[in-house]
């Protein structure tokens, strides 16, 4: 049997463009002589629609859309992920479902049985799992077809399986011997190695071949990454789609052959997932080009650089604000990043409208002295600038704050927090540095002086950023074992950290969730991101 991969990108609640979409790599698999083509889950609504699922309408226009596809079939199968309605009296009002079509009708329909709750996911919100195990006979085949987190429960892989069943075992226990999961699973740094663990643990343990079709994209804070692929019943690499771009390709799940595994350079998979997130939220969103405030810092420097590459040099604008405060290098360097990518640069001096906002406030503040109420007027008034910008010529503004800062609070609402998208606000500082030595491998685009100089928000005298916040390596450490791993003062301490700076980050870091509730979405990179996936109060008292 021949099997297509379609690593397809899907906007969501566009069913009538992702139809048309599946409709074209229908027909490219039949050039290619396939018998069977899988898609991603839930392809037709995009993933995860969210609360896009009451909507009037918006189910039956899904359930048109999969009837349209199975009449474009004719012998070809196709296994399709879609929005099924629960037809039974009790629980959630749909189903996360597969069909298989094929001869131009739906033959046959399977639910997903593993709801996630966890994370960035909310699925026992809207479905209702499966109460059984159903198999599919295909061209003399036993399909066993399973959705994203039935494949995430492999009893002896996992140190505390999250659920009481594994539904791929279960499948095979009744008979399937070919497996197929349809995905929409999400990037993260560390896990493209795990995921693969997880799958071949699955075929090593129960010995049947699996395809495995993963979602590719950016859908709002969540990055897809490809990576599909079908393993053979001995655990061998028979066929792998690209890394974060669409893919179509063919393989026979019985096949010997084995291309083996590669992870990938984690810095460069990183650019390509942030550069993909960036065009697909911009274009998704209906903007076609985007601006941002360049510094001379080298936050900015990557999300210009990043943005330059997603959505072309000519539809990236960079503004350079300097006030009484900037160094003229910082001008030159923004500048010479402008110059190196090519992008738009234009300056907007900010010292006259920050002088007029003194002598405005003047007899209020009389009598009291300069603090960080001067420094954050002048990050609103570039905020300000930018917006100005956006509304009059059109461009969505990004954000270029990183998680570092958004996680100590280093950063000023309305002010530099301000935009559409956060492109690196799950990047911690220290990997913002790797980042600009990846951009520079081949010649040199980020000043070099922009990465040597020590980091520095110049809103006041000779200011830099370390005289706030601890090395940003140092920062960087506790922020990961706080925020990702969720340890306690007490443990961080254990792991080598000052007692003394760990209760200041710490408190910084809780007593900032106001402002990260207000932030722009960010693109998720890492195991927890300041956004959809963590819920945490804001009026709270900690002591641990």
């Amino acid at each position: 049997m021949k099997i297509a991969l379609a690593q397809i990108n899907t906007t969501v609640g566009d069913i009538q463009g992702n139809r048309d979409r599946a409709i074209r790599v229908i027909e490219q698999a039949k050039v290619l002589q396939a018998d069977l083509v899988v898609f991603p889950e839930l392809c037709l609504t995009g993933y995860p629609p969210r609360d896009l699922l009451g909507l009037h309408g918006f189910v039956d226009s899904n359930l048109k859309a999969l009837e349209e596809i199975a009449s474009r079939t004719d012998s070809l199968g196709v296994v399709i992920g879609f929005l099924d309605p629960n037809k039974k009296n009790e629980g959630r009002d749909f189903h996360n479902a597969a069909a298989l079509l094929s001869e131009g009708k739906i033959q046959a329909v399977v639910h997903k049985t593993l709801l996630p709750t966890y994370d960035v996911f909310d699925e026992d919100r809207y479905f209702e799992p499966s109460d059984s195990v159903r198999l599919v006979p295909f061209m003399g085949r036993t399909l066993g077809i399973s959705i994203c987190e039935d494949a995430w429960n492999a009893e002896d892989f996992w140190p505390r399986p999250l659920y009481s069943s594994n539904p791929v075992r279960c499948q095979v226990e009744k008979g399937a011997d070919l497996l197929i999961n349809i995905s929409a699973s999400p990037y993260e740094m560390t896990k493209l190695r795990t995921r693969y663990e997880m799958l071949k643990n699955h075929v090593l343990k129960l010995g049947v071949p699996l395809v495995y079709v993963n979602l590719v994209g950016g859908n709002d804070d969540l990055l897809f990454d490809g990576n599909s692929l079908v393993l053979g019943s001995s655990g061998n690499i028979i066929v792998r789609g690209k890394s974060f771009e669409e893919d179509l390709v063919v393989a026979d799940p019985d096949s010997s052959q084995d291309c083996g595994y590669t992870d990938g350079e984690p810095v460069e998979n990183l650019f390509n997932a942030l550069v993909m997130g960036t065009r697909d939220y911009v274009h998704k969103c209906g903007f076609k080009s985007a601006i941002l405030g360049l510094s001379g810092g080298i936050d900015s420097a990557v999300t210009a650089c990043i943005a330059a590459e997603a959505l072309g040099k000519e539809n990236v604008r960079g503004i350079s604000m300097p006030s009484m405060y900037s160094a003229p290098e910082s001008y030159e360097d923004a500048r010479t990043l402008a110059q190196n990518l090519g992008i738009n640069f234009e300056v907007v001096p900010i010292r006259p409208i920050f002088e007029q906002f003194q002598k405005s406030l003047a007899g209020i503040f009389e009598g009291r002295p300069e603090d960080e109420t001067e420094e954050n007027l002048q990050a609103r008034i570039r905020g300000t600038i930018l917006m100005a910008l956006s509304n009059k010529f059109g461009p969505l503004v990004l954000a270029t704050g990183n998680k570092s800062e958004l996680g100590a609070g280093y950063c000023t609402l309305y002010g530099d927090m301000v935009g559409g998208l956060g492109v690196i606000s799950d990047v911690p500082k220290t990997l913002v540095y790797a980042l600009a030595k990846y951009i520079n491998r081949g010649k040199e685009i980020v000043p070099i002086n922009t990465i040597q100089r020590p980091p520095t928000a110049e809103l006041k005298p000779d200011q830099k950023d370390q005289d706030s916040l601890p090395a940003y390596e140092i920062l960087d450490g506790i922020l990961k074992l706080r925020v990702e791993e969720q340890m306690s003062v007490d443990e961080i301490v254990s792991s080598g950290y000052e007692r003394k700076t760990v209760e200041k980050l710490v408190r910084m870091i809780h007593v900032n969730e106001y402002k990260r509730r207000q932030a722009a979405m960010g693109l998720k990179v890492t195991t927890r991101a300041f956004g959809s996936g963590r819920r945490m109060p804001i009026a709270m008292k900690l002591n641990y």
